[in-house]
């Protein structure tokens, strides 16, 4: 589940400025978009945020997992087969999403879609799943087994029955693209957010920075932080409503995708990066890895910055970001 909140001020002289706010919320994805754009007037305004929902759209067709005829179905169709021919787009984000798992050793991996779904949160499990089943549910998940040949622009998943999504990735890469076409157009300023998967470029309309309010997990109607945020993009991910208690203990519904156990110790993640690709995957990531190596490994990315709250409700931020708190 993924929240957060845009705080935009109001123009308090619209004499004073050429341009005004003007904004959409609309189901998208699967998921609550809200697109909002910096115009001259509605009917602009309107035709720009027209232009982001087309490029979203397309986007969602060439990696939808749920399409029959997308690219993204064809692959694991053929998994263990043949390869597939698929579009420049797609192998670009593939061997992005490659390399993000490469550097996060694995704790992001879009074949984690080939998991056996042995883990339910509908109340319906009430005891540990066995060891086996666990080990064996993430048997055909491995990145590396993912074949890109961009000579010839094909995908091969090398072992039957193995998958790919972009659940973790998908929305932040669509949000980034409306976000680029739009700047393409000449708008001056906005924000895409794809429930929780944000990214602004620009100023408002009165020149104050967008704003950023970080929800307090334990308590969804108090903000912790407001960040102003430039041209850069922000993913808040939580587990907090997604659990099973199992003898007294809580299993979350990330689920690591090397050991099929799910994340323990962090129920909120914040990540701030330049694009919601990177942040979308950066933050299932860091539930994964845990506070102590998400920390460190934030640390060692110079345009990276992350908030993690624990499970005690402590909040931790990483080194470059502690001093924007307020």
């Amino acid at each position: 589940m993924k929240r957060i909140i845009i705080f935009s001020f109001l123009l308090y002289n619209l004499n004073s400025y050429s341009q005004e706010t003007y904004k959409k919320s609309l189901i998208l994805m699967g998921c609550d978009f809200t697109i909002t754009v910096n115009a001259n007037s509605k009917e602009v305004g309107g035709i720009y945020i027209q232009e982001a929902i087309n490029e979203i759209t397309r986007i969602e067709k060439l990696i939808s997992s749920w399409d029959y005829n997308s690219q993204t179905t064809l692959i694991n169709q053929n998994a263990g087969i043949q390869p597939v021919k698929v579009d420049d787009e797609l192998i670009a984000l593939i061997e992005r999403c490659n390399a993000i798992a490469k550097l996060t050793d694995g704790d992001f991996d879009i074949s984690f879609a080939s998991m056996d779904k042995i883990w339910k949160f509908d109340g319906s499990v009430i005891e540990m799943p066995s060891e086996e089943k666990i080990k064996t549910s993430v048997a055909k998940v491995g990145y590396k087994n993912i074949i890109l040949n961009k000579q010839n622009s094909t995908v091969f998943l090398k072992n039957k029955g193995m998958k790919i999504g972009f659940g973790g990735i998908g929305k932040g890469y669509a949000a980034d693209k409306a976000k680029a076409l739009l700047m393409n157009k000449g708008v001056k300023g906005g924000i895409i957010n794809a429930s929780g998967d944000l990214t602004t470029w620009g100023k408002q309309p009165n020149d104050d920075a967008w704003k950023v309010g970080i929800k307090n997990p334990l308590n969804k109607y108090k903000i912790f932080a407001w960040f102003p945020v430039e041209n850069r993009a922000v993913v808040t991910s939580g587990n907090y409503e997604k659990f099973v208690m199992i003898n007294g203990k809580r299993y979350t519904h990330i689920i690591n995708p090397k050991t099929g156990y799910p994340s323990q110790g962090v129920i909120s993640v914040s990540v701030f990066a330049p694009k919601a690709e990177l942040a979308d995957a950066l933050a299932t990531s860091i539930f994964v890895m845990g506070k102590e190596k998400g920390l460190h490994f934030v640390n060692q990315i110079g345009t990276v910055d992350c908030i993690i709250v624990t499970d005690n409700g402590k909040i931790h931020y990483s080194n470059n970001i502690k001093n924007e708190v307020k």
